[in-house]
């Protein structure tokens, strides 16, 4: 069975354990997703290595033709078409997950040891800030017991426009003709 790392990390720490979300006591990336694989019958190759290696050195959000060129600029030997046949499989493992689709791209971050989080999107600029509110928790905890469901995660994107955006747009407004 598998637990959302949420999930599993407050079932120990509410036990007393001192584990914690970025603490040692998880395992990597990298034994999280040769474990997985080993589990489908599946080969863990140098290739595959390589793409994963570096999608867990940014804390960035990615798209498959960045995370290729970014690869390909440190002399990495992949093919597109891998890192397009290993995302899948990553988000199998939850290693990482869709965040949003822009500009023809999907993009994508890393959420393993990571603590869930929203996103403020400018619609403008495209600037992403993350968040975290109590009161998400709040809610998925009340869906959850008001319509009986077992709440396994949500997403929530909100886009507007930033503050340097609408200051922006006041000012090109404010200008005379």
């Amino acid at each position: 069975m598998v637990i959302g790392l949420e999930n599993f990390a407050k079932a120990h720490l509410n036990s007393g354990s001192s584990l914690s979300l970025s603490g040692a006591a998880l395992k990597s990336e990298l034994e999280i997703f040769r474990e997985f694989l080993r589990k489908k019958g599946m080969r863990y190759t140098p290739e595959r290595e390589i793409i994963i290696k570096e999608i867990f050195a940014t804390h960035d959000h990615f798209d498959v033709d960045s995370l290729y060129i970014s690869i390909r600029s440190k002399k990495g030997r992949v093919s597109k078409a891998s890192i397009y046949r290993l995302i899948p499989l990553l988000i199998e493992a939850n290693l990482i997950e869709e965040v949003f689709f822009d500009g023809g791209q999907m993009y994508y971050e890393h959420i393993y040891g990571h603590e869930h989080h929203c996103h403020l999107r400018c619609v403008k600029c495209r600037r992403i800030q993350e968040f975290s509110d109590q009161r998400m928790k709040d809610l998925e905890h009340d869906l959850s017991k008001r319509f009986n469901y077992q709440i396994l995660r949500h997403k929530l994107e909100v886009m507007g426009l930033c503050s340097e955006c609408r200051d922006k747009e006041k000012h090109l407004s404010d200008a005379p003709p």
